[in-house]
This record gives C-alpha cells, sequence and structure tokens, in this order.
C-alpha cells in the first residue's frame, strides 16, 4: 500500500547523506572533546576520524547485540544504563584504537553522550525521522512478500486509550489547544466526538476488562475483598490480573484475531503483548500457557537497540522529573488546595509513566502496524497517573496532555505508511473528579472511621490502606515495564521480578505490624477496603452478604454515622425484607421496588446511577456495606478515599464520562452505558470493516469476506 497524505519514505541516497554527515561531525565532535575534556586524548590527525568510524559500528552492530542481554538494565534506569553500557564500548575502543587516551569510565561516557547526542540533532536538522527508516525498511520486506499486508485486507484499528481524561476536560483542551491533533481529526470532518457513561467501579480494571473482555461483572473496585478466600483482589498484582481475566476471558476477546494489547491490565485474548499485567505470570512460568506471546523484551529492545531513543528517553525522563518538582514546589508556594504529597518515590514513577512506557508503547504500536496486526489496543496511562497528584486540568497535568496529543498525531501520520490501512480511535476508560482527599479533609481516613464506628480505637486516625493504596496510581504500569524488560534470566532479571512481586504484595491492607500478609481488620471481624471514590465494608465473621438487620443490630451506630457523615453520598445495604436499598442522609431508595421514601440519594449521581448500583448487587462478592462519596454538583467535586487530587472508582461528576472519538465512516455509536457496551460497540465496528469474528477455543475464526 502506497503512503498517503503527509507520509514520507526516506530514499536511499538521503539516507547515505545522514550517515556521511554524522561521521564527519562525529570526527569534528571527537576533535572538541580532544580539545575541552580533561582525560580524553587523541594526539594523530587519523584517530577521530577511525573512533567516529568504530562508534558508529557500536552503535549500529555491536549496541543492539549487547542490548539483546542487557536490556533490563536500561529500562531500569530509565535509558540511563544504555549510556554506561554505550561508555563501556566507547572505553573499549579507546583501547583497541594506538595512542588514544581515555583516562576514567566517567569520561567514556561523556564521549558516548555527546556522540548520541549529535547523531540525534543531526536527524532533526536535515529532517529525518527514524520511524521513517523504519518504514522503509519494513516496506522493503514487504516487497519481497515478507508482509502479508495488502489493499484485499479489511482496515486495521488502533484503539488509542488516554487513561482518565473525562470527556469534559477532553473538549475544554481541544478548544483550548491542548491538543492540536484531536482537534485537527474533528476539524476535517474525519472523525467524531461522543461520549459514554462508566459503570459503578469507574476505574481502569473494570472498564478495560468490560472493553476488552466484553465481562466486567464482579470487579467490584481498582481492589475488593472475596470474603470465601480472605483475600484482597488488586488489579495492579500480575497473579490476581491474570485471575481476573481468566475468570472473564472466553478466548474471544476484542484482540482474539491477530490483535496486540500494548500497556494494559488485561490481554483482550491477544497473541502480542508488552506491558501487560495479566500476561505477566507467563513470564516467571506461573499462570496460563498456551497463548503466543511476543519475544522476551518485545517493544523495549527495538526502542532502546538506537542510542538516540535511549538519550530521548533519559532526557525526557530528567525534564519530567525536574517538571514534577517544579509542580510540586510551586502548589506549595502557592497554597493550592486541594493537594497531596509528591515527593519520594513518585517523581522516578511519574517519569517512568510518563516518559519511557509512553515512548516504548508507541515504538511498539508502529512496529504493530508494520506487521499489519488486525486491531492495536494501548494504553496512555501518563494523564490518569499526573492527574492523581495535580489535578484534572492544572498545568502540569494539560502539558502530559500535550504530549500524548503528539504521539496521537505521529501514530495517525504512521498510519499512511504502513501496509494496510487503519483507523484510529481514541478513547478513555474514565474521567476523574476532583477534590479534597477525604482522610486530609476529615482528619481520618475512610478505614479508621468504619473502625471506629464499629467499636475499635484507632490510636492513628490516618492509619489505613490509604496510605498504600496511593502506590497503586504510579505503580501498576511502571511494575510491568520492569517485569517485562526483565523477562530474562540472570540476577538482575530474578531481582526486578521480586521488585514487582513485592509491589503486588504491598496493594493488600496490612497487618498491624505492617507486614503483609493477612487481610488487615480495622475491628474484630471487619474489613474495609477503599479504591477511589469507592468503599466497601465486610463482616468476616458471617457468610455470604451481610443483611441490613444484622448490621443495625451488632453495630448500631455504624450507618447512621455513616449517611450523616458529610463525606459519605450514599451507602448501598441488602435488607431481609426490602432487598437492596440505597440510604442517604435524606432518603432511601429500595432498588427492588425502585419506591423513594424522602429524597432519592441517587439524583445527584445522574440517571443511570439506580440501574448501575442494582447490577453491582447483584455480584457475589458485592460487599455487605458499599460506600461512595459525597458528590456536590455545585462545585463539581468529592472526596476520594485514596490521597488523590482528581480521583474516580465510583458515581458523582466527571469520572463517569468517559469519551470515544471515532472515524465518522463508522456506524453511530448511541447511547452507550457500562464498558460492556462499548465493547459491544468496537465488536461491531470491527465486524463492519469486515474483520472475522473470533471462535470459542476449539474453533477456528470464520474469515470476513473481504480476506
Amino acid at each position: 500500500m502506497a503512503p498517503t497524505g503527509g507520509g514520507r519514505l526516506v530514499r536511499g541516497g538521503r539516507v547515505v547523506a545522514r550517515v556521511l554527515l554524522v561521521w564527519l561531525l562525529a570526527v569534528g565532535a571527537l576533535r572538541l572533546l580532544d580539545a575541552w575534556l580533561t582525560g580524553f586524548s587523541m594526539p594523530e590527525w587519523w584517530q577521530p576520524t577511525v573512533c567516529a568510524l568504530l562508534f558508529g559500528v557500536l552503535s549500529a552492530v555491536v549496541w543492539p547485540l549487547v542490548l539483546r542481554v542487557a536490556l533490563p538494565v536500561a529500562v531500569f534506569t530509565l535509558g540511563i544504563g544504555s549510556f554506561l553500557l554505550l561508555g563501556a564500548g566507547v572505553l573499549a575502543i579507546s583501547f583497541a584504537v594506538p595512542g588514544v587516551v581515555i583516562t576514567d569510565f566517567g569520561t567514556a561516557v561523556v564521549v558516548a553522550v555527546a556522540v548520541a547526542a549529535l547523531g540525534s540533532v543531526v536527524s532533526s536538522v536535515v529532517g529525518l525521522d527514524e520511524d521513517e527508516l523504519f518504514f522503509r525498511r519494513t516496506a522493503r520486506r514487504g516487497a519481497r512478500g515478507d508482509t502479508s499486508g495488502d489493499e484485499t485486507m479489511p482496515p486495521g484499528m488502533l484503539l488509542l486509550q488516554v487513561d482518565g481524561l473525562g470527556i469534559d476536560t477532553l473538549r475544554r483542551a481541544v478548544r483550548d489547544g491542548d491538543m492540536p491533533a484531536l482537534a485537527r481529526l474533528l476539524d476535517d470532518g474525519s472523525h467524531l466526538l461522543a461520549g459514554w457513561h462508566t459503570d459503578w467501579s469507574s476505574q481502569t480494571g473494570a472498564s478495560v476488562c468490560g472493553i476488552l473482555h466484553g465481562d466486567n461483572s464482579d470487579i467490584l473496585g481498582f481492589r475488593w475483598y472475596e470474603k470465601d478466600r480472605d483475600h484482597v483482589m488488586a488489579c495492579s498484582s500480575p497473579e490476581d490480573a491474570a485471575e481476573i481475566e481468566r475468570r472473564h476471558s472466553d478466548g474471544c476477546g476484542l484482540l482474539a484475531v491477530d490483535g496486540a494489547a500494548r500497556a494494559s491490565l488485561f490481554t483482550g485474548d491477544a497473541a502480542h503483548t508488552s506491558l501487560t499485567m495479566s500476561a505477566l505470570p507467563l513470564i516467571s512460568g506461573a499462570g496460563r500457557r498456551g497463548r503466543g506471546r511476543d519475544g522476551v523484551g518485545a517493544g523495549y529492545y527495538g526502542y532502546f537497540a538506537n542510542p538516540a531513543n535511549a538519550l530521548r528517553t533519559v532526557v525526557g525522563a530528567v525534564v519530567d522529573v525536574a517538571r514534577e518538582i517544579s509542580a510540586a514546589v510551586r502548589q506549595r508556594r502557592a497554597g493550592v488546595r486541594p493537594r497531596v504529597s509528591r515527593g519520594g518515590f513518585y517523581p522516578l514513577a511519574r517519569a517512568g509513566t510518563t516518559v519511557i512506557a509512553r515512548d516504548v508503547v508507541v515504538s511498539a504500536i508502529i512496529e504493530d502496524m508494520m506487521a499489519g496486526r488486525a486491531v492495536v489496543y494501548a494504553d496512555f496511562m501518563g494523564y490518569d497517573e499526573v492527574g492523581h497528584h495535580s489535578g484534572v486540568e492544572r498545568f502540569d497535568s494539560l502539558a502530559v496532555l500535550r504530549g500524548i496529543d503528539r504521539q496521537i498525531g505521529r501514530l495517525h501520520r504512521a498510519t499512511q505508511l504502513a501496509p494496510r490501512r487503519y483507523h484510529i480511535v481514541a478513547l478513555s476508560d474514565h474521567g476523574q473528579t476532583q477534590g479534597w482527599a477525604f482522610a486530609d479533609r476529615f482528619g481520618e481516613s475512610i478505614e479508621a472511621l468504619v473502625g471506629r464506628l464499629c467499636g475499635e480505637p484507632q490510636p492513628d486516625p490516618r492509619r489505613g490502606s490509604h496510605t498504600g493504596s496511593a502506590r497503586t496510581a504510579e505503580g501498576w504500569q511502571v511494575d510491568a515495564v520492569l517485569a517485562e524488560a526483565s523477562s530474562g534470566g540472570g540476577p538482575i532479571a530474578r531481582r526486578l521480578r521480586a521488585r514487582v512481586e513485592r509491589a503486588g504484595a504491598a496493594e493488600r491492607p496490612r497487618t498491624p505490624s505492617g507486614a503483609p500478609g493477612a487481610v488487615a481488620r480495622v475491628a474484630a471481624g471487619v474489613v474495609v477496603v477503599g479504591s477511589g471514590h469507592l468503599a466497601m465494608v465486610s463482616f468476616t465473621e458471617h457468610e455470604g452478604r451481610v443483611e441490613l438487620e444484622t448490621i443495625e443490630r451488632e453495630y448500631p451506630e455504624l450507618l447512621p454515622s455513616l449517611v450523616d457523615h458529610p463525606g459519605v453520598g450514599f451507602v448501598l445495604v441488602r435488607s431481609a425484607e426490602f432487598g437492596p436499598v440505597v440510604l442517604g442522609r435524606d432518603g432511601l431508595r429500595r432498588l427492588a421496588t425502585d419506591v423513594v421514601i424522602g429524597d432519592d440519594p441517587l439524583v445527584p449521581y445522574g440517571p443511570h446511577a439506580a440501574d448501575l448500583v442494582r447490577r453491582v448487587d447483584t455480584f457475589p462478592h458485592c460487599g455487605d456495606v458499599m460506600i461512595n462519596s459525597r458528590y456536590d454538583p455545585a462545585r463539581d467535586e468529592a472526596s476520594p478515599f485514596e490521597p488523590h487530587v482528581g480521583s474516580h472508582g465510583g458515581l458523582g461528576g466527571a469520572q463517569t464520562r468517559g469519551f470515544l472519538l471515532h472515524p465518522a465512516e463508522l456506524p453511530p455509536p448511541g447511547e452507550i452505558v457500562g464498558a460492556e457496551a462499548l465493547h459491544r460497540v468496537l465488536r461491531g465496528w470491527l465486524s463492519h470493516l469486515g474483520h472475522p469474528e473470533p471462535a470459542s477455543a476449539g474453533q477456528k475464526s470464520v474469515p470476513a469476506a473481504a480476506e
């Protein structure tokens, strides 16, 4: 398929010119370094020429081979380790060329970085993009018959998820110029914008499982308690994510037919995965077998094999860390409220999510397109991550949005060079509602509050799982990066895999001693698990669902105090007489009959709230008491049960309003309520384009007519 529109291929003459130009400038750079850099000496006129040539060979031939072994070092250090290894190669070159002197390893690293930076600058100055060189090589493979794509194939689809971006924020970002690439798609009429309403659990686990597998039943939050196993499920745990997918996958997921999942919680039954949490147990040999997967370190090798890419990642990570520190300082100096703590590990974790994961994912998507894969699902998590800590529309959150928008524009250009036509669909898994964290606003966490109301003294009113759960926001995608990059053997790989396992354990509530293990009780026989704007209470001394009448008898202060609390919007319980009942401060609603006494507590949460809450009541692991935070429509804010500024996970405000930006030529989606409904829309679009329907286990897919 010939490239169209704005795409272009780098011609052979320009490639040769680039190589010669880089070589000549590298010779000049080495001469300048010889004059300026202490500890680096090249006394003979011919030495810079030979060393520049050897460095080019090192970067183009030797470096990719070394990286196959040392890939975990590159990823774990956000690319900095790449230059440590490259510096070792430069030091080796100095030993190989007579008369060249490099006195120490630090000097060798400086030389390596300088020459690699020069190559990157030259590519930019002469208007070359490394992706285009890759596209040209792919086009040559296609001409030799190595690529299966042709114009008879149905158009492929890129499903690009901007994690946490609500439709209201998207509209303002497009209007104000923060997302020009998406604005162009809308302005030229090629794409249309629609909204969709999430489930009660407005978080990535429930949404992505529903979108990819068409089933998100019994997923109550990003973490929830299962009484029959005395276990807290956490979507950020590789083992739990694999178990969630096992429960919901029928082998016919959205990506089952020649699909790829990049930086996702679940695979959608794709054969090609990277940075995907539910697939991580495959790395260590545990979990499900029989599904194909990309080679070890898929996506990483192709990206870090180019030293210029590693340099861009290092610079981008350093800039992002500096941006985060600056933003946090500015918030504190200005007394901005609400705000949360942004120190410790977070600045590095943010850079890992907003820079390294993003860059590697884009590289992997481009490879998927060049391979002609039918459908690709990728999650850009950076905005959601920064929104949690900074705010939904504060300046550094919008800066991350602009970066994601640039990558979507880059992928749109790349579609014009792929061996098959591709449609871009941008979407979000949920939005975010801003507010002052519950524990900060009211002086105690939801866990401490419930424990106190159940008769347990609370020596530390802010102790609870909210401290640990903050780690989840910046943790799961970074952990996926580290674990998958370390999927080989050796001590480095084992250490990184152990880190991910420890991080998964850290997501679970802790015992009073602080050690992970048995699920902690906030009071005797009482477990509380928070997930954004939703909290779940379970009474472990009773089997199954504990009824309202039993709760009132055993914990008479609990329900009246909860519904009267200024941070609690409504509470769901099950009554022996009336079935599911939603309790609010000024009234109640019996969901079985929709009888309302007093004020309907669900009115502030929209017209779909009753149906969504009613559905959750049927889940086998529904908590005995389900608590949703209070939403204030006048201020458009709510107080999450986790230490976040922008948050989600329940009902109330923008957190439930995702977006769907789709090609205008596809059938209109209509009203979409729930992630399972969104799955049906996307599946319908694939069928409309001529993609085969996935087959159940043991059957073969029926080819589409177009194929």
